[in-house]
């Protein structure tokens, strides 16, 4: 009787060890379970995960838009910054073989904000209106036609074959007129280089501005009828003809591009600002 008392004494401890052996292995094993229980009871508790830190705001970059394309389907680009009352147009070329305006073209919509001008004007950037020429380093476009020659101007010139024959033929020019329609500027600037000598030269309504322009540039004025004929230009069409203040800034040509900025910068903000 004793001996089968012993023998189950000790069979009940031999499975009572089993028992906490197993218990301790099943919570091992069950961990990964719990560990995921928990997190399920973190999110019922309606706690949101904190929100990713607010994105910073798009450059001026991020802002181009896409107005229309060149002959051989390169993109005609506008950027406008600002959101004053005053509104002016930058054009940075027309002519493929004048690249002395492509620093101040990309540095201008930075300068202008950081100059604080955001609230008085409204600054809209043509990068390029002649991508095609500036691509071939050639005056015309992939038609061979001068795009500054093409604008519906009275005094437009039909038989010249630079001028493309009939106004706004080429594409370049209708994006120009379509874009100065839409935006109605105070004033238009275009950046242009010359051979030899450089200027400011204005059409329309623009005497004052480009004498002030002059006073903050250290270049001399000139009217555009004065020294060489423009038939189709911009300057005759939107300045003389529709009384546009147009302001043409030439500069000497082969001037390295960061040197025309330095030289220009205050006497473009100057005029953006009116």
């Amino acid at each position: 009787m004793r001996m089968a008392t012993v023998f189950l004494l000790a069979l009940s401890v031999s499975i009572s060890a089993q028992g906490c052996s197993l218990s301790s292995s099943d919570t091992a094993k069950a961990s990964p379970s719990t560990s995921s229980s928990a997190v399920s009871t973190t999110e019922g508790t309606g706690q949101q995960p904190a929100p990713p830190p607010p994105s910073p705001p798009p450059s001026a970059a991020a802002g181009w838009e896409v107005a229309g394309t060149s002959v051989q389907g390169r993109p005609l680009r506008l950027l406008t910054v600002g959101h004053g009352p005053r509104k002016v147009l930058f054009i940075g070329g027309i002519h493929g073989d004048e690249p002395e305006g492509g620093i101040t073209t990309a540095e201008l919509p930075k300068a202008f904000e950081s100059a604080g001008l955001a609230g008085e004007a409204a600054l809209t950037v043509f990068e390029d209106a002649n991508p095609d020429g500036r691509a071939a380093g050639t005056r015309g476009n992939a038609n061979g036609v001068d795009v500054n020659r093409n604008f519906p101007a009275s005094n437009f010139d039909s038989t010249d074959p630079s001028s493309g024959g009939k106004a706004l033929s080429e594409p370049e020019a209708r994006v120009v007129v379509e874009t100065i329609d839409r935006i109605t500027p105070n004033l238009v600037i275009v950046a242009h280089s010359w051979v030899g000598r450089q200027f400011i030269n204005f059409d329309g309504p623009a005497r004052e501005i480009a004498d002030r322009f002059s006073a903050a540039s250290g270049l001399p004025v000139e009217e555009s009828s004065s020294f060489a004929p423009t038939p189709g230009s911009l300057g005759s069409y939107f300045g003389r003809d529709r009384k546009i203040p147009i302001l043409t800034i030439e500069v000497l040509r082969g001037t390295e591009p960061t040197a025309v900025w330095e030289h220009l910068r205050e006497a473009l903000l100057q005029a953006i600002r009116g």
